[in-house]
């Protein structure tokens, strides 16, 4: 029987004392050393938790790829589903769950590493209890429905002693990383503004237009893309935020949730970020304009086929060429968090980073509610 999202409870989601965010350098990407090897010599095991489209379509088919990770596991409410790929990726029987019976995977030691791949109202609760079986953990984005989830997530982490790492897989983009490396180098001079906009046509009947289950609208669920690259593009936290929605209420679709929202951020440096979120029109650009000339990157984000330019005003721009990457954004991602829980160390997007984002969602909507500008947490 195909599980039914609006009858799966939350129970659980909200156990244990919150934690408040954790100050630490914004979105760094760093080097990681050698990992230490397990005494036995095997790679980590992933378990996928929920095997919709983007679980099935690019995760699992790259998890082979990784150098210090492998899936062992997988937890779905679909039976056949279990079967199905159980039998693709050689998944014994012994190590199919359903959400039933999903708290098992504590005696599993096969299973060292956990990635929920559910709608947004399920990550705080499979996350903390993967943790309550003791394995580490990565979300998927956004991080969960509000920021008491994520303060649960990140304390629930502490306390088991594990790590907790979210989906942001741009940070293991070729293209994402070069365009950072650039602007550190001064490529366009000092950084003065920011555009980015995200956004996709929503279907009707998803899960992502029912607030209860998304948490919100476009902002949540493409938006989230923006506010990324406008903070790691702009490589601090924006102080101050103002915004505007856009709704037709007449639109079934919006019944519950947020259309398109535009939003600005203010940087301390006086780099100011603007953004765009929507779920009735296709968008995926950013571009960071300096001084001395620009770098454009459309499509930005995308699963593949990013492309990027550099030019300068008036002038024209050029295409930037990589070559093909060591690692896809996947498969660096995933190593990522087994490397970490190999060394001890830290994820670079860790849980901190899935509660700041959260936290500027609100203060987005905040904004857009009160007709005002809204000092931010991280100011």
């Amino acid at each position: 029987m195909a599980m039914d999202w609006n009858r799966m409870s939350r129970r659980g989601v909200l156990t244990g004392a919150g934690a408040g965010i954790v100050a630490g350098s914004t979105l760094s990407q760093t080097a990681l050393s050698e990992p230490r090897a397990r005494p036995d010599g095997r790679k980590l095991g992933y378990a996928v938790v929920g095997l919709g489209s983007y679980a099935t379509r690019q995760i699992m088919p790259r998890i082979a790829q990784c150098e210090h990770a492998k899936l062992v596991a997988l937890v779905s409410g679909t039976p056949a589903k279990l079967e199905q790929y159980g039998a693709e990726y050689g998944i014994p029987k012994t190590h199919r769950y359903s959400y039933a019976d999903y708290d098992r995977i504590r005696d599993n030691p096969d299973i060292d590493l956990v990635y929920v791949v559910l709608p947004v109202f399920l990550h705080a609760e499979y996350t903390i209890r993967a943790f309550q079986a003791g394995k580490h953990v990565l979300c998927e984005k956004p991080m969960a429905m509000n920021s008491a989830e994520c303060e649960a997530m990140i304390a629930a982490g502490r306390k088991a002693k594990r790590k907790l790492m979210i989906g942001y897989r741009c940070h293991f983009e070729q293209y994402n990383l070069h365009v950072r490396k650039l602007i550190a180098e001064g490529a366009i001079g000092k950084l003065t503004a920011i555009s980015a906009e995200s956004g996709f046509y929503a279907q009707p009947g998803q899960w992502r237009l029912e607030k209860d289950k998304a948490g919100g609208g476009s902002l949540f669920d493409i938006g989230i893309y923006s506010i990324q690259a406008a903070r790691y593009l702009a490589g601090e936290e924006p102080e101050w935020v103002s915004a505007v929605e856009s709704t037709d209420r007449s639109d079934p679709r919006f019944a519950t949730v947020e259309d398109r929202v535009a939003f600005s951020f203010r940087f301390p440096s006086g780099v100011v970020a603007n953004c765009l979120s929507s779920y009735s029109s296709g968008h995926n650009h950013y571009r960071a304009t300096g001084r001395d000339g620009y770098l454009d990157m459309e499509p930005a984000t995308a699963y593949e086929g990013n492309r990027l330019f550099k030019g300068r005003a008036y002038a024209g721009s050029e295409a930037v060429v990589l070559p093909p990457p060591a690692k896809l954004q996947w498969v660096g991602q995933m190593d990522h968090l087994a490397e970490c829980a190999m060394r001890g160390a830290e994820p670079i997007v860790g849980g901190e980073e899935g509660l700041r984002d959260i936290r500027l969602i609100e203060a987005i909507l905040q904004s857009a509610r009160e007709g005002r500008a809204i000092r931010t947490a991280g100011a």
